[in-house]
């Protein structure tokens, strides 16, 4: 989730500061909801507020062993993506904020029942978004409710951090040292390319995109720090190439859908039609999620599927294939890859994937989740 940060650069530890930041978010909105976009401002301040330097914590003689290599860890991709990535990596993920074990927000989102076009919100800033977040979850099930009853297909998720796109140099959340350190490391650089480049109005590129910067950010940083045939580095391709697939898998199954919403049939027989559908893709993640590694959070095999359910899955694995096409057609180097993506997505903002699928046709296509081979060399 994305918070107001106009205000961030100037931003000090001082209570009088973190209340001009409050005031300030709210002004900026006009005729936007003023009590929500507050309310968003102060858990951003809040956040902030409670920090601590991970250098701090670290030094703490009865630190757990198992947070500490993870602290360690933030760190070392810290340096990794700033140095190696080229990553807009600032003060952000020095500092870890305390939070409790559950949800940081809850995340409404909508869609038509007979189209796969997101239902959206619009913000300053970021645009045309496809969800919105709520604080309570009573709050996320009432607006659930409110859009079912125009019509739409919903889904409510929880989600454990938001994002500020590098107005504020975030802490890690402590729910996130949860996560292996191989996952940790993708969430990591995930966000960092968040804070280096965001497409207005496009959540679904600026989060497909991250997710392959992410997964494949993190086989490059433990090949590197700790060698291509260490533990993590092989688990690091697993999921890497586990997200090759499934993004394979969905961009299969929205053909079909897209088939029958497209059909041009009466809106009873539409919905009539994909019930069956719906079954077919629990079927067949079923099969598929034995194969997979690292996606252990995903339940499409048992979860009950509308258009909102599968759009969430879609905006962050959309189109992955290209993007492992354009890596190889920079001679695997991910540093140069994220600077094209970024440059394609700048000369086409309307279509960036068509933008980045052009560019791969110069290139022999990626076999999805393909890597370079690994030296018999271990560290």
């Amino acid at each position: 989730m994305v918070q107001l940060g106009m205000f961030a650069r100037r931003l000090r530890r001082g209570p009088l500061r973190m209340l001009a930041l409050t005031l300030a978010a709210a002004t900026l909105l006009g005729g936007c909801d003023i009590g929500y976009l507050t309310r968003a401002a102060y858990e951003e301040g809040r956040l902030l507020w409670h920090r601590k330097p991970i250098s701090e914590v670290l030094t703490r003689p009865k630190l757990a062993e198992d947070t500490r290599a993870k602290l360690e860890t933030v760190l070392a991709v810290r340096k990794f993506a700033a140095e190696r990535l080229g990553l807009n990596v600032g003060g952000a993920y020095k500092s870890v904020t305390q939070v409790d074990s559950g949800a940081i927000v809850w995340i409404v989102m909508a869609a038509p029942r007979t189209s796969l076009t997101p239902y959206t919100w619009w913000f300053p800033i970021v645009g045309a978004v496809p969800y919105r977040g709520y604080f309570s979850r009573a709050d996320a099930d009432a607006k659930a409710a409110t859009l079912e009853a125009r019509g739409f297909d919903t889904h409510v998720r929880s989600a454990v951090a938001f994002s500020s796109l590098g107005f504020f140099n975030d802490p890690l959340l402590s729910n996130l040292l949860r996560l292996d350190r191989v996952e940790l490391a993708g969430v990591i650089i995930h966000e960092l390319f968040h804070r280096t480049y965001f497409l207005a109005s496009n959540v679904m590129f600026d989060e497909s995109a991250a997710t392959y910067v992410g997964s494949r950010g993190a086989v490059d940083f433990f090949s590197e720090t700790e060698g291509p045939n260490s533990t993590d580095a092989i688990a690091a391709r697993g999921v890497y190439q586990s997200d090759q697939k499934f993004a394979a898998f969905l961009l299969q199954e929205e053909a079909r859908l897209l088939q029958l919403y497209q059909s041009g049939l009466p809106e009873a027989e539409i919905l009539k039609r994909r019930a069956p559908i719906f079954v077919e893709i629990n079927q067949d993640y079923a099969k598929l999620k034995p194969t997979l590694t690292g996606l252990a959070r995903f339940d499409l095999d048992s979860e009950k599927l509308n258009n909102a359910v599968l759009l969430n899955y879609l905006l962050y694995f959309h189109d992955l294939s290209n993007f492992a096409a354009l890596q190889a057609l920079n001679r695997d180097d991910l540093k140069r890859t994220i600077v094209r993506i970024i440059d394609l997505a700048k000369s086409n903002p309307d279509d960036p994937f068509y933008g980045i699928w052009r560019a791969t046709l110069t290139s022999p296509p990626a076999s999805p989740g393909v890597l370079p081979p690994v030296s018999s060399d271990t560290r």
